[in-house]
């Protein structure tokens, strides 16, 4: 239960070497949001009563709400300190994600004041959207400026000094699960599975369930209820959900996550010729199931799909020669792991030693959003999946400006991932065709993707198996099978350690794993996933 707080609401090819120099561009700054609204764009441009000063900071004020700048919303009306307690307060209390605020028409008033209604469709994780009406009143001050006449009622209008707003969830009822082969899953045998049989819990029994009451403050009895989630239980088999996973890869997933000493983690392991899932394991067991919920920076195994965007149009060839500087500058300075440099290396080369600048060297090579389509068409990402259970299923927006496209070459920027997309991505560019993940049978599947060329999944594979024999994954070596991996080192803040990731395949199943503040994903990952490769046999 969440409470609103009292206090607040062709054939072989010759190598060549590829002459690469930087290009100046010219980068125009996106107008911020307050800029925007005072030059008339939106809703309002063919308004000519109000006055345009007092609907520039109307907007702004919702825009900086929706973007979560509370401070900056809250320094926009008479009452800064409370507005920032409560707009705060009401978006975390309500576990509210990305508020989308709609300006409507302003409306003048004989006194002065301008009146500004909008419409709230307000996310409710994990459940769906709230959508409500609400208004803005203005005052112009005594310096002419205008602002937000701060009220309870900016937030909603039934939000008062006597009534609250309450979230409440309705808990599933423990499911009973069985892996692939009818063996029984369950948080104990199995405690890396809480946070999924959680979530299946709540497909089976119809969705998450909620609501948002109006409740009395000082009784807390419940006056309205404002918004209901989810339908009514469905009525069927009550046996136990038959999953994909699969009970040894299961435990030995859970085993392998030992190796990332208390930090952090997550990891899926999943079969290539169809997607089914065989292991979803995180760390700490309990709470959020960031296998396959969480949003991260892939790093360098991103460079999976970079190499493909490349190789599709015949921008690259392996033994082509891309330098690999230590450092090199589009906007900011980016380098590699530990400043390593390989003077005259092939792309080879530069794909198994991870070379973070000769990738961002090639950026001219691909169109401003040619790297989130290539995602998208041949990989499924950021497509809509159907595993079963809640899914996080990446995002490569196009960059705002050069320093962000460098950023997205290695994985970096505004790319987001977690460990079932890079698996799925490690999946398909070993086989060429993208097979949405499951956990369960009978998901539904609305992905359109197009098969990879024979001869770009055999240069990955190339690729991917030279990582392990002469680079940075050479901490695979040795182990049974012909397997294919990539590492990968991820930037978080100035304030975290690097999370480590690797990404292999080895027979018919493909693994990925991240380790929150890993460093490295060769010193962190790698030893997660020897250890789960060296505990089951090749399938």
């Amino acid at each position: 239960m969440n409470t609103y707080p009292d206090l607040s609401p062709g054939g072989p090819r010759r190598p060549r070497r590829i002459a690469r120099s930087l290009t100046a561009v010219a980068v125009v700054a996106a107008v911020a949001a307050g800029g925007a609204y005072a030059a008339g764009l939106g809703p309002f441009e063919n308004d000519t009563g109000p006055d345009p000063e007092a609907v520039s900071e109307a907007r702004a004020f919702l825009a900086d709400w929706a973007a979560g700048r509370l401070p900056d919303a809250a320094a926009r009306t008479t009452g800064p300190d409370r507005a920032e307690q409560i707009l705060g307060s009401f978006t975390s209390g309500l576990d509210i994600e990305k508020p989308r605020l709609t300006a409507g028409k302003p409306q003048e008033g004989d006194d002065g004041t301008l009146t500004v209604p909008f419409t709230a469709r307000m996310p409710v994780k994990g459940l769906g959207t709230w959508t409500y009406t609400s208004e803005l009143p203005l005052r112009e001050q005594d310096d002419g400026t205008w602002k937000v006449e701060w009220k309870l009622s900016v937030v909603h209008p039934r939000l008062s000094d006597t009534e609250k707003f309450r979230l409440e969830r309705e808990e599933s009822a423990p499911v009973e699960a069985t892996d692939r082969d009818g063996e029984t899953l369950t948080g104990t045998t199995h405690p890396s599975l809480a946070p999924v049989l959680a979530q299946l819990a709540g497909a089976a029994d119809g969705g998450p369930r909620g609501a948002v009451h109006l409740v009395d403050r000082a009784t807390g009895e419940i006056e309205r209820t404002e918004a209901s989630f989810g339908g009514e239980k469905p009525r069927g088999d009550d046996g136990p959900v038959r999953t994909t996973l699969d009970a040894r890869w299961q435990a030995a997933a859970e085993r392998a996550l030992e190796r990332a000493d208390a930090k952090n983690a997550a990891l899926v392991a999943l079969r290539i010729d169809d997607g089914e899932i065989l292991a979803v394991a995180n760390s700490p067991a309990a709470g959020f199931n960031r296998a396959v919920s969480g949003t991260y920076a892939p790093g360098s195994t991103w460079k999976i799909v970079t190499s493909s965007a490349l190789l599709l149009k015949d921008a690259v060839a392996p033994d082509d020669v891309v330098d690999c500087p230590k450092y090199l500058t589009v906007g900011k300075r980016f380098q590699n792991v530990e400043t390593s440099e390989h003077p005259g290396a092939t792309f080879r080369k530069d794909f198994t030693e991870s070379c973070n600048t000769a990738f961002i060297s090639l950026r001219g090579e691909l169109g401003e959003g040619e790297l989130g389509d290539v995602a998208k068409k041949y990989f499924g990402v950021g497509q809509t999946w159907h595993v079963g259970i809640p899914s996080y299923d990446g995002s490569v927006p196009v960059p705002r400006d050069a320093t962000e496209k460098a950023a997205s070459m290695i994985g970096q920027g505004r790319v987001q991932a977690n460990p079932l997309i890079m698996a799925s991505v490690t999946a398909t560019a070993v086989s060429g065709t993208f097979h949405q993940p499951t956990l369960v049978d009978g998901t539904e599947d609305t992905t359109r993707t197009t098969p990879l060329p024979r001869e770009v999944v055999t240069q990955l594979r190339t690729l991917l198996r030279a990582t392990v024999t002469e680079g940075t994954a050479r901490v695979l070596a040795g182990l049974p099978g012909e397997i294919g991996a990539k590492t990968g080192t991820a930037e978080v803040s100035d304030e975290q350690d690097n999370n480590g990731w690797m990404v292999a395949h080895r027979g018919n199943v493909a693994v990925a794993c991240v380790v929150e503040e890993g460093v490295t994903g060769g010193g962190s990952a790698g030893p997660v996933i020897r250890e789960l490769l060296s505990a089951v046999p090749e399938s």
